[in-house]
C-alpha cells in the first residue's frame, strides 16, 4: 500500500514575489518543518500575507522554488488556509461544515458524524442550526477554523485569524488553535500581538519590507533578538 503523501517539510528555495513593478517578498529561503506553531510577525506590510499563501500554493513565486514534501506540485494536499475575515456560506453553521467535508472528498455517509465532532471541537454544538452569517465575530472564526479542520490537513496556515475579535474571542480561538497543534497540526500563523507571540509560538519568523529578517525560538526572539530591526520592533519603535 501506498504511503500517504505528506507536505512537510514545506522548502521555499530562494523565493520572491514581484506584483508589477512592487516587490512583496525578497529571496526567501526557509524550511517549514512539524513542530510546534510557527508565528510569522512583522510591521504593516512585511510581506507576512504573501508569504503565507506562497505556503498554500494560491500564488506562485515570481523567482525560485517551493515544494511541499518534495513535490514542486501546488495542487493542495494536506493543508488548509484560514483569512482574516473568512466569507460565511448562506447556510446553518452545520451545513457550513458539511460542505467543506464534501469538498474535501469525505464520502455523504460519514458526513454527519464528522459534522458533530467537528461542532464539538469547535465548541459550537449548541449552534448548529443557526444560520452562518448570523453568528458573532468570534463564533464564525471558530466555524472557519471547523471548515479548515474538515480537510484533516498537515499544515494550518493561518492569517491573523483574532485581528478584529474581543480578548474573549480570542481566547476561545488560540485554545482551538493549540489544541491543533497538540495533535500533530503543523500550525504557521501571521500575526502582529506580541502576547499572542509569547502564548503560542514555538519559533518566530520575523519580517521587514519582504525580507525574512530573523528566525529562531520565541524565547530567543523575545530575550536576544538578533538584529536592530527585531529590537526596535520587540520596543514597539516604528520599523518602516
Amino acid at each position: 500500500m501506498r504511503a500517504p503523501c505528506s507536505d512537510l517539510p514545506l522548502v521555499l528555495d530562494d523565493v520572491s514575489l514581484r506584483a508589477g513593478s512592487t516587490t512583496l517578498l525578497k529571496r526567501v529561503s526557509l524550511t517549514i518543518l512539524p513542530g510546534a506553531p510557527t508565528l510569522i510577525i512583522g510591521p504593516n506590510g512585511a510581506g507576512k500575507t504573501s508569504l503565507l499563501r506562497l505556503c498554500m500554493g494560491l500564488t506562485a513565486p515570481s523567482s525560485g522554488r517551493i515544494s511541499w514534501g518534495g513535490r514542486g506540485n501546488r495542487a493542495p494536499g494536506r493543508r488548509a488556509i484560514l483569512f482574516q475575515r473568512p466569507v460565511m456560506l448562506r447556510r446553518t453553521t452545520a451545513a457550513n461544515i458539511a460542505y467543506a467535508l464534501a469538498q474535501a472528498g469525505i464520502p455523504r455517509q460519514q458526513r454527519a458524524r464528522r459534522v458533530a465532532a467537528l461542532l464539538q471541537r469547535v465548541g459550537l454544538s449548541e449552534l448548529a442550526q443557526r444560520p452562518a452569517r448570523r453568528l458573532s465575530g468570534g463564533e464564525a472564526q471558530r466555524l472557519a477554523l471547523a471548515r479548515a479542520l474538515a480537510r484533516d490537513p498537515e499544515i494550518l496556515l493561518l492569517d491573523e485569524p483574532t485581528a478584529n475579535l474581543d480578548p474573549a474571542a480570542t481566547r476561545g480561538v488560540e485554545e482551538i488553535i493549540l489544541l491543533a497543534a497538540q495533535s500533530g497540526i503543523k500550525i504557521v500563523m501571521a500575526s502582529h500581538d506580541l502576547g499572542q507571540l509569547r502564548r503560542l509560538a514555538g519559533e518566530v519568523i520575523f519580517m521587514v519590507r519582504g525580507a525574512l529578517c530573523e528566525r529562531g525560538p520565541a524565547k530567543d526572539f523575545f530575550d536576544q533578538p538578533a538584529t536592530p530591526e527585531a529590537a526596535a520592533f520587540l520596543r514597539g519603535d516604528l520599523v518602516i
